[in-house]
């Protein structure tokens, strides 16, 4: 049986106008509250294009489905909370309990809004290849939330990049549990704990040979 040929990966988009952006941020509003109000399948193309009023082809130009639109949508979620982060950065005195600090304010942010949440989680999920760039950015975003916390004076080191990984996956293992009523919020706190432990945790030793 021949194999079906996987999506290709969409080149980066182009830089944005003002008025680009604007209807852009428009766009993703509208989606963020079709999924607030009705979680996934709340979010339809045609009733995003009314609600952010634009046509539905300028909205497939921007996004060329509903999975590209939800994960974007996580990003701007991911980007605000980064900002409030910013104003308000986390308070504990070890790095690995600041990134726990932070991680756990920023689970709490999205349970605010489960349908929410929810949606953009299984569009993450669900992405394939042509949304890799999109998918690219959430980790990159969650990265940088993890790395503030930190308050790492100089680049991280490979080790450290791969314990930021690690947690990166729990947490959103985490939301996936506490969402769908898998996992109490006590699991949750004691499993980011437990990951963002790996931030002090001493170097490896070198592989030997």
């Amino acid at each position: 049986m021949p194999t079906r040929p996987r999506p290709a990966a969409r080149p980066p988009a182009p830089l944005l106008t003002a008025r680009q952006e604007e209807r852009r941020q428009r766009i993703l509003r509208a989606t963020a509250l079709l999924a607030a109000r009705g979680g996934f399948e709340a979010v339809q193309m045609r009733e995003v294009a009314e609600g952010s009023q634009v046509a539905l082809g300028t909205l497939y130009r921007y996004f060329p489905s509903k999975i590209h639109l939800l994960v974007a949508t996580l990003n701007d979620q991911l980007r605000q909370l980064h900002a409030t982060l910013g104003k308000r950065p986390p308070t504990a005195a070890a790095p690995d309990e600041r990134v726990a600090e932070t991680l756990l304010r920023a689970f709490r942010a999205m349970r605010r809004e489960p349908l929410l949440a929810d949606a953009m989680v299984r569009a993450l999920t669900f992405a394939d290849r042509s949304a890799s760039a999109e998918v690219a950015t959430v980790s990159r975003l969650t990265t940088a939330i993890i790395l503030d916390a930190m308050r790492c004076p100089e680049p991280p080191t490979a080790q450290q990049l791969s314990a930021i990984r690690v947690i990166e996956h729990t947490w959103l293992s985490a939301l996936v549990d506490r969402l769908s009523g898998r996992a109490s919020i006590a699991q949750v706190t004691l499993d980011i704990t437990t990951a963002s432990r790996l931030i002090a945790a001493p170097a490896a030793p070198p592989p030997a040979g």
